[in-house]
């Protein structure tokens, strides 16, 4: 990261506590410290984040999902639930902006570090919080985490073909899209504290996140009282041509046909006598949409997908590969435009990383390199806090750090 200040990110001077587990807090978290908050990583002492124990496998006991959600950050280990772990929180809280959860709700609580406390030591201090189902109703204690949400939020059921068994999407999309709404809200709370001069209580949840990220699909189903249903390699409520093909080697997705572009797409796929059969009137009808997918299906079939994104190429079609990582990662405009990238972190280590999905022309995101060890900096911030040694040899001896 550049030290010019000029160029730094849209959150310099901002200080973030991160006392999160696995993905939605410390996601959040990590989006701030793209943003060039400072962010501080907090977990159990001799434990750490349960992320970390989501191990590469047998022999390698580096952890993606740990990477992932805390690169960037400074660590310190600290016991929350000891007395004096708590009193040394509360000294950090002094001058920090932002405090970001998802522990079960009421954890923060019963440890007294919840809003109504810290917001005493701090007015300014933005509170967030995220939990499975919700901080109000008789599910806000329930334990949980993103499959739970994908489950009771209904996106499982939307995945996949009429007939098949329910399909959880294949990445933790709940716990994704709750710290985005978390990070969204504390931007929020920042902004109102230039007015108001105080901080506030920001919460939310996984199964609100997925409702949220269905709010099209949701409302239809309020508005007719009709579930979507299922993709079925499309989207159940877009039914025009919007939906992946198999090709001869793989997928290839058609993702929508202006209407003055359907001679484009059937002369693409050698289908042109479709324009003048008296069929595709009825398009709008069941019939007429399976006759058509059904000719479609089998033009797509006859070439590779890369032969179809090259006959595509410069048209009106709106087209794309169906890529796994592998193939996504191959593509240079994924690396031009930094969704993955490269630097060398503060070890003189080689990184690849996932980069920013947010550009800023004055304020450029850069994201973090490498993730803390567990209680890496807790030292180095104990003694910023004016603690002296020996009573930082003291919480170690009575594992309070």
């Amino acid at each position: 990261m550049s030290s010019d200040l000029s160029i730094r990110g849209p959150l310099v001077g901002i200080r973030v506590i991160d006392v999160g587990i696995l993905v939605q807090g410390p996601q959040a978290a990590a989006l701030l410290c793209d943003m060039g908050a400072e962010v501080i990583k907090v977990e159990l002492p001799g434990v750490g984040d349960q992320a970390r124990y989501i191990v590469l496998g047998q022999d390698d006991f580096r952890s993606a999902y740990f990477n992932a959600c805390n690169r960037g950050k400074r660590g310190l280990s600290l016991n929350l639930s000891h007395p004096d772990g708590a009193d040394i929180l509360k000294r950090l809280i002094e001058d920090t902006d932002v405090l970001i959860s998802n522990f079960t709700a009421g954890t923060l609580e019963s440890w007294g570090l919840g809003y109504d406390v810290l917001s005493e030591i701090n007015p300014r201090l933005v509170w967030a919080a995220g939990n499975t189902f919700g901080p109000d109703g008789d599910d806000r204690d329930r334990k949980g985490a993103d499959l739970a949400a994908q489950c009771a939020g209904g996106l499982v059921m939307t995945t996949g073909r009429d007939g098949d068994p329910p399909s959880p999407v294949g990445v933790t999309i709940a716990d994704h899209i709750g710290s985005l709404n978390m990070a969204c809200g504390v931007l929020a709370a920042l902004h109102a504290r230039e007015s108001s001069g105080r901080g506030q209580k920001v919460e939310v949840s996984l199964l609100g996140g997925q409702i949220w990220a269905q709010a099209a699909e949701y409302t239809h189903y309020l508005m007719t009282g009709d579930v979507p249903g299922r993709s079925n390699y499309g989207h159940p409520l877009i039914r025009g041509f919007y939906r992946i093909y198999a090709t001869k080697d793989g997928w290839f997705g058609v993702i929508g046909v202006p209407p003055n572009a359907i001679d484009e797409l059937l002369i693409g796929v050698d289908r042109a006598e479709m324009l003048v059969d008296e069929r595709m009137s009825t398009l709008g009808t069941p019939e007429g949409r399976a006759w058509l997918l059904g000719e479609l299906d089998l033009a797509f079939s006859d070439k590779t997908t890369e032969e179809w994104c090259d006959t595509f190429k410069g048209t009106q079609i709106r087209y794309a590969p169906v890529r796994d990582y592998d193939g996504a990662a191959n593509d240079p405009n994924v690396w031009e435009n930094r969704y993955l990238t490269r630097g060398i972190d503060d070890q003189g280590e080689q990184q690849r990383v996932v980069g920013s999905p947010i550009h800023m022309s004055a304020n450029p995101l850069e994201p973090g390199l490498r993730a803390p060890s567990l209680g890496e900096h807790t030292e180095e911030i104990l003694v910023e806090l004016g603690y002296t040694e020996s009573s930082i040899a003291e919480f170690r001896e009575r594992k309070v750090i």
